[in-house]
């Protein structure tokens, strides 16, 4: 029951955050107005809605309207979302541009699908996901590969000793030798720490004494995450939730790096492609978990996981009307921005969840 609880709250809490973005133009307006004047701002009201502030007329002070506001919070989309997310699946350049040119009072706007999306995705995660339990993971440690790269070390090691001892009787220079010696030496010590589940104690290093108390704090964190790794696991995807926002600066660059000297399209034009390109991505993701999750049809992932490019392409030429050709090799581009993007994400998570 707490999980089923832990996703109803981040449903509801999604669902109230998008509906403070998400504006009210197109949706059925309440007819029932009894004061003469605004209750917020004192202006003289002449409709349903405050025409200065915006505030309803008529302010409900029952707790059955209280309940009646907190649904209405959570399924605030009403008919928008069954329009939004066939066109955002099928159509999603479509969609794209006609929110662009204004045509918006019949789709949720990006920004608050994305972050409803965003509160979906992560409750799905902690419903489904279970942490990852480091320590009973030592069988998969001493596998084949780790035994013959052990070996395979040992030999190398084997071979440099020869030739240094043979280096040294010729008289000849020994310092490249006993270098590669050392990088040998390293290797073999991490091949076993990592059969014995040893992980090192310092990953950062640095001579220059600027640089020390920089890797002195990078130390000291990934020190408290190898003393309770299932701690930081959490806490990487507890940042990753926070800070999803992040995506949408990082990755809009890299879609005007497609269009650099194109003034049809703005930047305002991409932000609105990527945050629907996002929410979409993070839907298709959290669909494939439930499915792997609770169905049979896991095993079809990679197949449906082909749909992913396939819905780039129909987005770029769709939003920006362009040929296949021209769709074809932005699509090939955006998918290693993508990979890109993702991974200045990951480190950015990291660091905020370490430190």
């Amino acid at each position: 029951m707490t999980g089923s609880g832990e996703i109803i709250g981040d449903l509801v809490q999604g669902a109230l955050t998008a509906r403070a973005v998400e504006p009210v133009q197109g949706e059925a307006q309440d007819g029932h107005t009894h004061e003469a004047a605004c209750l917020n701002c004192g202006t003289g009201l002449i409709g349903s809605h405050c025409h200065a502030c915006g505030q309803p007329a008529h302010v409900h002070k029952t707790i059955s309207a209280f309940f009646h506001d907190l649904a209405h919070g959570v399924f605030h989309f009403e008919g928008k979302i069954w329009r939004t997310l066939p066109m955002l699946a099928w159509h999603p350049g479509r969609l794209t541009r006609e929110y662009i040119d204004g045509r918006r009072a019949s789709y949720v706007s990006p920004i608050a699908l994305f972050l409803f999306i965003v509160f979906l995705t992560f409750a799905l995660f902690s419903l489904a996901g279970k942490p990852i339990h480091f320590n009973d993971s030592k069988d998969w440690f001493t596998s084949t590969g780790n035994a013959s790269g052990e070996a395979a070390a040992q030999q190398r090691l084997a071979a440099l000793t020869s030739e240094l001892v043979a280096a040294q009787k010729a008289g000849q220079p020994t310092a490249a030798i006993e270098g590669q010696i050392a990088g040998a030496e390293g290797a073999l010590a991490g091949i076993k720490a990592e059969k014995k589940l040893e992980l090192p104690s310092e990953i950062a290093k640095s001579d220059n004494p600027s640089d020390r108390n920089f890797a002195d704090s990078v130390n000291a964190a990934w020190q408290k995450a190898t003393t309770n790794p299932d701690l930081a696991f959490y806490k990487v995807q507890s940042s990753a939730y926070k800070y999803s926002w992040l995506l949408i600066p990082l990755s809009v660059p890299f879609v005007w790096i497609l269009f650099p000297f194109n003034r049809r399209f703005r930047l305002y034009d991409h932000t609105v492609f990527v945050t629907y390109s996002l929410s979409f991505m993070l839907i298709f993701l959290a669909a494939m978990t439930a499915l792997n999750t609770w169905t049979v049809l896991g095993k079809f992932l990679p197949a449906l996981s082909l749909y992913v490019p396939f819905h780039m392409h129909r987005q770029l030429r769709e939003t920006y009307s362009l040929s296949r050709a021209g769709a074809l090799w932005r699509t090939f581009a955006l998918s290693i921005f993508g990979i890109i993007v993702l991974t200045l994400f990951g480190i950015t998570v990291l660091a905020l969840s370490m430190t």
